[in-house]
């Protein structure tokens, strides 16, 4: 009588044994047909009881997550991404000794049973009813390749992984006609072949290619006899016979694989012996996974394109679909990244700020007309440790970035200036612009309601000197903060709102920019570098805008294209206005608050900015060919620049021309070495009053000749360039969060 469990029933052994039985005596398992259902044995496929034949079988192709390989424009390699460390090669690129030592300790009977080895079956079954339990298995080499690819399907789902590795009967039934279907289609070579590639080796090593590279830093094809033995023996139990950690039992499971080999004839019993003396050599290369390995700080590019591919719909329509892609890999990734920009970017970087200074930079340059993303870095590098951060300071908050972008100060007034001249206002206009005024009493907004000046809130120029009457070009070079109010005062902010739309500037948050004066005059707002290079670029390119792209092209691992985001160019201001704008910016340069920033040997324009209390500092600037935005300031907006250190020289006030102008200069001037020297179209735009010395930018200043500082009105305590920041009933944004999150304890919203 048969023995039963304490609760009824056949034990599992039991139950396997009858089913193995029962398909034997039918005939089904070497007829290949169709098999009783199970609903009397317990074997529930799928979470139902089903017939064997219902099951579907679709591993004929099975999806194999890979490296996933970045590269510069020009090809060269960035970083490599991947979810598993595989490279799937062919049979033909694994070495013999391979090939032999895993069928003789995985499957010796590899090459004469079909998917199931009925005497491995009923040999197994005796021993473990000998022993009372499971003491040798039965899968075979096939069988096993299945289990994998249904643990390869799980991804990293724990619930799924527990599923694809359960121990039931369901599974087993559900894994044997795969095997059968995968037996019939693919044939053994086929079969070895996947087998070799989908399994886990140990060490972040799946697949025998990285495994060969992984433990003794060579391609699979030139493994030599006791290092495939060594390989095969893993994979009984990665984590037990793990060369690395336990060399001597590594070495006995090796010995076994070639003793094994022997007795099959796979190789003499010299050539076995003479193995076995060798004692395990290994030549390990650490697994090097991830935008933290990027070339040339390129690691928060690097973790931008990624956030590209899982955010737009051109790579799957959900999130989910664009993650599954993302994760299976094998994909070789085409960037905008010029290597030669990006090496002078961080090249300027590290001579300008250092990685431990109290603030921190970054620097992003884009291609005017085509919107491609040449070079993006900062100081703080990608990673986990001190000063280190995963908050890329460069692009919005949904891309990885701040949780508000950095104010800019009076980096926006450009912005001011350019759609007042599309709306008929000449460049030769003049306003007052006294040292002192108070803000407009109203100022008209896009709605019906204007915006009101309820509390009298005032403004000032950076020094005492500075009162006009003015004309633009001059108030431009000399960033007068009064003339840019009374402009728009004059004409409204409904203009500035619809220019900046156009020119895709937002808050970093992704929110559209609050319709205050403090916001669309002064830059009191915080946006991000990258759309502050994007936006400028525009003028660049005689007013065409350009969306930011930073891929090229994707191939996956058969070599078949992807579809890839493509730049949306149009035409945000008229080619006169954009021209005029880019002779206002060439005198920024040329003599104004942004001297020390200007290029000799080519066209150049731009505009400095320093925020409230000297939290930060930028220039964003073009030629051109090459837009850049550079900003200086604490991530988590907590330090005012002044009596400070950076980058090993004592500044007494940090100005937008001083610390980021240079930075653009060095920057620029690598970026753009031996390339060609376009001018802009000339506008000309007389203005009769003297040339003084630069001053002013909301604390922007140059030469250092004016007298510097501000005098704040009380209550004085929002960014803004300068200015005394009127109230916002729509936003309300508090001191010292405006910034992203670094491990240094910035605020934002990603944290490492």
């Amino acid at each position: 009588m048969a023995k039963k469990r304490s609760g009824g029933g056949l034990t599992g052994t039991q139950q396997a044994a009858k089913f193995v039985g029962v398909s034997v005596l039918s005939g089904a398992v070497l007829a290949g047909i169709a098999l009783p259902a199970f609903g009397a044995l317990g074997l529930a496929a799928k979470g139902t009881v089903e017939g064997f034949d219902e099951i579907p079988a679709n591993l004929k192709t099975p999806p194999l997550s890979q490296r996933t390989t970045i590269l510069d424009s020009k090809g060269g390699p960035i970083a490599t991404v991947y979810s598993r460390d595989r490279t799937v090669v062919p049979l033909a690129d694994i070495s013999p000794y391979m090939q032999k030592a895993i069928v003789a300790i995985e499957d010796s009977r590899f090459y004469e049973h079909g998917a199931i080895d009925l005497k491995g079956v009923l040999r197994a079954l005796n021993k473990n009813a000998t022993s009372g339990g499971v003491a040798q298995g039965a899968s075979t080499l096939t069988q096993q390749y299945v289990k994998n690819v249904f643990v390869e399907e799980a991804g990293d789902d724990p619930d799924k992984v527990a599923e694809a590795t359960q121990q039931t009967l369901g599974r087993k039934v559900k894994e044997l006609k795969y095997a059968i279907q995968v037996e019939e289609e693919l044939g053994k070579k086929k079969i070895l072949e996947n087998y070799l590639n989908i399994t886990f080796f140990g060490q972040q090593a799946y697949g025998v290619e990285a495994a060969a590279k992984r433990y003794f830093s060579k391609p699979a094809k030139d493994l030599k006899l006791e290092e495939a033995a060594m390989l095969a023996g893993i994979v009984q139990s990665p984590s037990r016979y793990d060369p690395v950690n336990d060399a001597q039992e590594a070495k006995k499971r090796r010995d076994t694989v070639l003793q094994r080999m022997a007795d099959m004839k796979d190789v003499s019993q010299a050539e076995a012996d003479r193995a076995k003396a060798a004692p395990i050599k290994l030549k390990v290369s650490k697994p090097k996974n991830g935008c933290i390995t990027a070339v040339s700080g390129a690691g928060f590019f690097c973790d931008y394109v990624r956030e590209v591919f899982l955010s737009d719909p051109v790579f799957g329509k959900t999130k989910e679909e664009r993650a599954k892609l993302w994760n299976q890999g094998g994909l070789t990734v085409r960037t905008t990244l010029d290597p030669q920009a990006q090496q002078s970017a961080q090249a300027s970087i590290k001579d300008h700020v250092y990685q431990s200074d109290k603030v921190a930079t970054a620097v992003t340059l884009v291609q005017p007309g085509t919107g491609k993303i040449m070079a993006m870095g900062q100081s703080r590098p990608y990673g986990f440790g001190n000063h280190e951060t995963q908050i890329n300071f460069s692009v919005n908050k949904q891309m990885g970035g701040s949780n508000y972008g950095f104010p800019v100060g009076s980096t926006f007034k450009p912005f001011l200036a350019a759609a007042a001249i599309e709306g008929g206002k000449p460049p030769t206009q003049q306003y007052p612009s006294p040292f002192e005024m108070a803000y407009p009493a109203t100022v008209q907004t896009c709605g019906a309601k204007p915006w009101v000046n309820v509390r009298n809130e005032s403004l000032e120029n950076e020094n005492e000197s500075e009162h006009g009457p003015y004309a633009l070009r001059t108030a431009m070079e000399k960033s007068v903060n009064t003339y840019f109010v009374q402009m728009l005062g004059e004409i409204g902010m409904c203009p500035v709102s619809q220019m900046t739309d156009k020119l895709h500037v937002v808050q970093g948050n992704g929110a559209k920019l609050p319709m205050v004066p403090s916001a669309l005059t002064l830059g009191s707002t915080g946006i991000s570098p990258l759309n502050m290079a994007s936006a400028y670029a525009a003028f660049a390119s005689r007013g065409t805008y350009c969306t930011p792209v930073a891929i090229e092209s994707i191939k996956k691992a058969d070599g078949t294209a992807l579809p890839v985001p493509k730049s949306s160019c149009s035409q945000a201001m008229s080619q006169n206005t954009a021209d005029s704008v880019n002779t206002l910016l060439r005198g920024v340069t040329d003599s104004g608050t942004g001297a020390l920033a200007g290029l000799s040997d080519r066209d150049n324009a731009g505009k400095t900015g320093t925020t409230d209390q000297r939290k930060n500092a930028w220039f964003v600037g073009y030629t051109p060919n090459m837009s850049g935005a550079v900003w200086v300031g604490s991530p988590s907006q907590s330090v005012e620049m002044e009596n400070i250190t950076i980058g090993g020289v004592y500044k007494e006030k940090v100005y937008g021309g001083e610390v980021p102008g240079p930075i653009w200069k060095d920057a620029m001037t690598g970026a753009l070495s031996g390339q060609p020297a376009p001018n802009f179209v000339r506008v000309d735009i007389p203005d009769p009053q003297p040339k003084d010395p630069p001053a002013g930018d909301g604390g922007d200043n140059a030469k250092g000749k004016g007298k510097g500082g501000k005098k704040h009105r009380p209550g004085d305590n929002k960014p803004g360039g300068g200015i005394t920041v009127p109230p916002n009933p729509g936003i309300t944004i508090p001191p010292g969060v405006i910034g992203g999150a670094t491990t240094d304890g910035a605020i934002g919203g990603n944290f490492p």
